[in-house]
């Protein structure tokens, strides 16, 4: 059956990936971007199952009204896809208040806004999925891409919470943690601090480290996305990309034996 998909983010990068293989699977998806205008294409070639919707993710009243208007287009929701996102590149010292808060209203409350908004249609209808789309990254921070990996993490943590609310309602929500692809998120998605000279060297050496490579097509990661949602009883983590797999799984087990090292330390206290 023909299954309804609620997309933001969904004029680039990943979000235009899953947007063209659900409709290439025969679904029908509600594009939600500021800029739906690079859907045009898409509009056209399936002119009954896309609807485009330009949409601030940050303007919760906004949010609310979409959801609305998405539900009425096609009659209801069976996935919602939390892709909409920023990056802010620098070091923390570097970052501004404005930039701080601008990154954070996007990556986790705009994502918040959307749940928020989709959870009583999904609940009165007994059914449902949610993809929030977060970063193989939420175990840690790292130099310049601290702010990002806070709030996906933050996003990761709320994720699990409502994953927990909403399964008596038929509901069930997977935290979708994306490896490194080609998505435009560090050049048109990439707001840049102002580089302060103390840092400069540690900046070389990451960009040096970090290289030239953009990962692979976001089109790769489709056919995963599109295989979870199949799914009867999806996990509630899905790392996409073997080499990120590979990364998380070193990252956990470095973690384990810096906890151990303190072990000692750690049991004096009776808590």
């Amino acid at each position: 059956m023909s299954r309804v998909w609620f997309i933001t983010g969904a004029s680039r990068g990943l979000g235009r990936a899953f947007t063209e293989a659900a409709l290439q699977a025969g679904d029908r998806v509600i594009g939600a971007a500021r800029n739906v205008e690079p859907l045009a294409d898409l509009v056209r070639r399936f002119p009954d199952n896309l609807v485009t919707l330009p949409l601030d993710v940050t303007d919760r009243a906004a949010v609310f009204a979409g959801v609305d208007r998405a539900v009425a287009a096609f009659g209801r929701l069976d996935i919602v896809v939390n892709n909409a996102g920023v990056m802010l590149l620098g070091m923390l010292e570097e970052a501004t208040e404005e930039q701080i808060r601008a990154h954070f209203d996007v990556n986790l409350f705009g994502a918040v806004w959307v749940t928020q908004a989709v959870l009583p249609h999904l609940r009165s209808q007994g059914s449902g999925r949610i993809l929030q789309v977060t970063t193989m990254g939420t175990g840690g921070g790292f130099p310049m891409v601290g702010l990002y990996a806070a709030g996906k993490s933050a996003l990761d943590s709320v994720s699990e919470a409502v994953a927990g609310e909403a399964a008596q309602f038929g509901i069930k929500l997977t935290i979708v943690q994306m490896g490194g692809y080609d998505t435009g998120l560090f050049t048109t998605g990439t707001t840049m601090t102002a580089p302060a000279p103390h840092y400069q060297e540690l900046r070389d050496k990451l960009i040096k480290m970090w290289g030239d490579d953009a990962g692979p097509a976001p089109e790769t990661a489709a056919p995963v996305i599109m295989e979870l949602v199949d799914l009867p009883e999806p996990p509630l983590r899905l790392i996409v990309g073997a080499a990120s797999y590979d990364m998380v799984q070193q990252d956990l087990q470095d973690r384990v034996a810096k906890y151990r090292a303190w072990e000692d330390l750690s049991r004096r206290a009776p808590g």
